[in-house]
């Protein structure tokens, strides 16, 4: 991790989990700690900020809220960018919703501009 401690890394991987279920499994916590360790610092604060604010046991409370806003658009980018943490062995969104145009067969994912090797 590096812009995530593993208090707040927990955490979002709760929030992820709560707000896309079946995330979990691909590992979005690695793809958003990389998003957020590219964030312009006040961008990045307050990103931090909204984990901070959340708790998944109450986000029904808390949907309406600009920190669930922007935790939710993490989460859904996380997953449906069709990201797996490298080392996990499992499918991405795509296999598991379908999308499968033509272009997607040849088409090679590379993380590493995040930094994700």
């Amino acid at each position: 991790m590096t812009a995530l401690d593993d208090t707040r890394a927990e955490k979002l991987g709760a929030l992820c989990e709560a707000i896309v279920p079946g995330s979990s499994r691909v590992g979005p916590v690695v793809y958003i700690d990389a998003v957020l360790a590219h964030m312009p610092p006040p961008v990045r604060d307050q990103a931090l900020a909204s984990i901070d604010a959340l708790d998944p046991d109450r986000l029904g409370e808390q949907e309406r809220t600009p920190e669930f806003a922007l935790v939710r658009a993490l989460a859904i980018e996380a997953f449906y960018s069709d990201f797996v943490e490298p080392g996990r062995d499992v499918d991405g969104a795509w296999a598991e919703i379908g999308f499968a145009p033509p272009t997607t067969q040849r088409l090679r994912k590379d993380w590493s501009y995040l930094g994700i090797a």
